[in-house]
């Protein structure tokens, strides 16, 4: 569909020559005199993007320009001006113009800013169905067993506040998500969500990570740094693996839970930040407070709302539509064919103990529909430990043979490796000593397989 653009300009030579130019590029053109005939065309027409003039009889283009932004806050408007100044053009930069166009035109120059516009509306729009599908597939947990629906209807009260909230639960029960549903449910959902990971995070680095540092305040330090709780600034902090973090670090980070402020190392200004803090952790906080390796200040400090997040043993009635929600989104990242569980396959995993929790089912549930041919997955299919009754290798189909041997051996790699980072937790430097690998070596065996977005990245 060609996109349409409004010229608003009261010289009909100037509107004729755009015109031309402008169709002759394939666009669709809409030609007004005046800012009122422009306000009354966006809102009979909509077109994707405003070129207009400054001066015009009536309202000239900066009132024009009002007017579009305050009912149209998302149309691209390129303003054109033969009498320009820098206070106009800085005016109509405040209102949220992408370009400025001085006459006489040079439609070349006029073309390209054209089209770039488009370019920049484009990206513009990506974000945004980006954005939504982020939030909608954080947003979403997945299950109906009384558990799940409890945890619910914990943070639907609490996630428009701004109570800190401590996040529990054993390791791949999806904390994590947890933590970017609230954040989601927030008022501070606009804003960033900035995470850290407290076991990834070096003892004589913590400082810098968290509080950001100065040009110079070390060797190596080029540059100024910021923090991650400036970064987090009027949005949330979300501390994972809390239980990990040395006494050292807890001192610190308990001085600035507390006061908001802080100074980068290296620095003397104090900086004051709004955030939210939510924490998680698969220890027990009260058991490493016994044990002298928590500090009990922070932990109450933390532990303002506890939610729980049930382990997968917990809620086996929600195995069904977990393997649903992960089946399909496997077939769209990947374009692994559709498949489904048979009722006897299913009834098999409902019935495993899943020390691995919702991640363990996952991994399982890719491996299976990489390994299993045809449409359905059998309970043959499915290998020990999560079938007693399975040989001790997986069970394949006879058309996995059919394949050529380079075919075969890429499954089984992928297979493999899928393994041993689920054994490394997605730790990719842990996953090449298990497996007896240079880090390097695996990183482009999992770039060759499409699997390098199973590393789980420091945050």
């Amino acid at each position: 569909m060609a996109r349409t653009i409004l010229i608003v300009d009261d010289e009909k030579s100037i509107l004729r020559t755009l015109e031309g130019a402008l169709s002759d590029e394939n666009y669709s053109t809409i030609c007004v005199e005046n800012g009122e005939a422009a306000i009354e065309k966006i809102s009979e027409e909509m077109p994707d993007l405003v070129l207009l003039d400054i001066w015009m009889p009536g309202i000239d283009g900066i009132e024009t320009l009002i007017k579009i932004r305050e009912s149209f806050p998302n149309l691209q408007v390129i303003m054109m001006s033969g009498h320009g100044t820098i206070e106009t053009a800085v005016k109509a930069t405040k209102l949220g113009i992408y370009d400025f166009i001085e006459k006489p035109l040079s439609l070349e120059k006029l073309l390209l800013t054209v089209e770039n516009a488009f370019k920049h509306s484009h990206l513009e729009e990506q974000i945004d169905i980006l954005t939504q599908q982020h939030k909608k597939n954080y947003s979403q947990i997945v299950g109906n067993s009384s558990a799940i629906v409890n945890m619910k209807e914990q943070i639907k009260i609490v996630a428009p506040t701004n109570a800190w909230i401590l996040i529990t639960g054993e390791n791949g029960t999806g904390k994590e998500l947890v933590a970017r549903s609230i954040h989601s449910l927030s008022k501070r959902s606009s804003k960033p969500l900035v995470e850290v990971n407290c076991a990834a995070i070096p003892e004589d680095l913590i400082e810098s990570e968290l509080f950001g540092h100065e040009k110079g305040a070390f060797t190596g330090a080029t540059t100024m740094r910021k923090g991650k709780f400036d970064l987090a600034h009027e949005g949330t902090l979300f501390l994972d693996e809390i239980g990990d973090m040395s006494l050292k670090a807890q001192s610190k980070t308990l001085r600035i839970l507390q006061e908001q402020r802080f100074e980068r190392v290296g620095g003397s200004r104090t900086i004051k930040v709004d955030v939210r803090v939510l924490a998680a952790t698969n220890k027990s906080l009260e058991h490493e407070i016994e044990q002298g390796h928590f500090r009990e200040d922070l932990y109450f400090r933390l532990n303002v709302i506890p939610i729980y997040v049930p382990a997968l043993r917990e809620r086996t009635e929600d195995i069904p539509d977990l393997i649903k929600t992960f089946v399909e989104g496997i077939h769209n990242s990947t374009n692994i064919p559709l498949k489904v569980l048979s009722e006897d396959a299913i009834a098999c995993l409902k019935n495993y103990t899943w020390p691995g929790n919702v991640r363990e089912l996952k991994n399982l549930v890719e491996r299976l529909m990489i390994m299993a041919q045809g449409e359905e997955i059998c309970l043959s299919n499915i290998p020990k430990p999560y079938n007693s009754s399975a040989t001790e290798f997986i069970a394949l189909d006879a058309d996995l043979f059919k394949n050529s041997f380079k075919d075969a051996r890429n499954n089984f790699e992928r297979m493999y490796i899928i393994q041993k980072l689920e054994e490394a937790e997605r730790n990719i430097s842990k996953a090449a000593a298990i497996m007896g690998v240079e880090r390097s070596n695996l990183y482009k065996k999992l770039k060759h397989l499409g699997l390098d977005d199973k590393i789980k990245h420091d945050s």
